[in-house]
């Protein structure tokens, strides 16, 4: 299946009928006076998540949408059928703006939420509604007024508690793979992950928080290296970010300039973003001999001047991932009891999402501009399409 995060569709309601010009006519009954009758509203168009869908994929081939239109009315006062709404299926989380005016017409994060983003236009007056004491036999009726029409962009951002950050082969799948039932493919080869997967991480009874693994960034994300940064975008829903770091990479790099490449990029991806709560976790700890184990964390820390927590894990043996997810646990509980106790975090929490989501948009524009004119540059013809690039099969893991 292909994981497709946004689509550009259009969508147009139905147009209202049109009102009845009619008279009655029966035998014996001389100057029966009008009975033309309403014609029906057309119909709307909503958007719904529903928990059975995972991708817009569905979106990428069929680009229209139009719901029907609502029927002439007709005489004996008999009023048109009305247009039946058209309700499209989009996955939980997604975002719906407004092509035109950059407007946000909503977000979908509930099972069954519902939004319209097409009002059916209005249904025409029949004669009869014209009648008074003074025009007995009125000849006016009114047309139905046009359906809306919307060019909508609709953007997917997985719902998670906790994000996952890192280079290529940081460990992120294989962290994911530890502490949850999640199975995104491991290799020993970059960007083995092309897509998000999400896993829910079970601490004990009825505690449980969703994490997301992205693909890995590399240096120059921003002006499309690698695969870019589109899919920082899913990060925006989350609380917290665990930045992966490999200890002992294998070609001998710094694992602090490694960290710092990331946060470079997430800077220039969303400046909000990048001030939100992030963990250091160093990975794969199990590569340095145990006499030297601490010494060389502790380096690490202190040549990038880190003032956050840190953690010390080896996601393939699983060694330090417990402490972890049970110190991320304590952490959501404590900020969702902050919020539901204050107001004024709950809406500064909600500016912030907003704030992320601006930036986010703009980001992945700023890095599709690079792509576009990368390609110009190298006299390529072919016509850049972003959201075509990933037939990969998606696997979304509930607990």
């Amino acid at each position: 299946m292909k994981f497709v995060d946004e689509a550009t569709i259009i969508v147009e309601a139905g147009n209202g009928g049109n009102g009845c010009l009619s008279f009655r006519r029966e035998k014996y009954v001389p100057k029966g006076g009008p009975d033309g009758g309403d014609g029906g509203d057309g119909g709307s168009v909503y958007l719904e998540a529903s928990d059975s869908l995972n991708t817009l994929v569905d979106y990428q081939f069929q680009r229209k949408h139009k719901a029907p239109g609502g029927e002439q009315g007709s005489g004996r006062n008999c009023t048109g059928t009305k247009g039946e709404d058209l309700i499209l299926p989009v996955p939980v989380g997604t975002t719906v703006v407004d092509v035109d005016t950059h407007e946000v017409l909503g977000d979908l994060t509930r099972i069954g939420q519902r939004l319209k983003v097409a009002q059916g236009g209005f249904h025409g007056l029949g004669n009869t509604r014209f009648k008074s004491s003074i025009n007995r036999a009125p000849r006016q009726t009114s047309k139905g007024s046009e359906g809306e029409l919307r060019n909508l962009r609709l953007e997917l951002k997985v719902l998670a508690d906790v994000g996952l950050l890192g280079l290529p082969n940081a460990g992120k799948s294989t962290f994911i793979r530890s502490v949850s039932a999640a199975t995104p493919k491991v290799a020993d080869y970059p960007f083995t992950t092309l897509v998000p997967n999400l896993g829910v991480v079970s601490v004990q009874a009825h505690q449980s928080f969703v994490i997301a693994d992205i693909p890995g960034l590399i240096e120059g994300a921003a002006e499309g290296a690698g695969l870019g940064v589109r899919f920082l975008r899913h990060l925006v829903r989350t609380r917290l970010l665990l930045h992966l770091v490999d200890v002992a990479p294998y070609d001998g790099s710094s694992p602090a300039h490694a960290v710092n490449v990331i946060a470079h990029e997430l800077e220039k991806f969303s400046e909000t973003l990048a001030s939100r709560d992030r963990w250091l976790v160093l990975n794969k700890v199990d590569m340095v001999p145990e006499e030297d184990r601490e010494a060389h964390c502790q380096a690490i820390v202190d040549e990038l001047g880190w003032q956050g927590p840190v953690f010390r894990i080896s996601a393939l043996s699983g060694e330090g991932t417990k402490p972890l997810t049970q110190a991320v646990m304590r952490w959501i509980e404590e900020r969702a009891e902050e919020e539901a106790e204050n107001p004024e975090v709950a809406e500064q929490e909600a500016a912030r999402r907003r704030r992320m989501d601006e930036e986010a948009r703009a980001g992945v524009e700023e890095e599709r501009r690079a792509r576009r004119a990368a390609r110009e540059a190298a006299g390529d013809d072919d016509d850049f399409d972003d959201d075509d690039d990933y037939d990969v099969e998606v696997v979304y893991v509930k607990d």
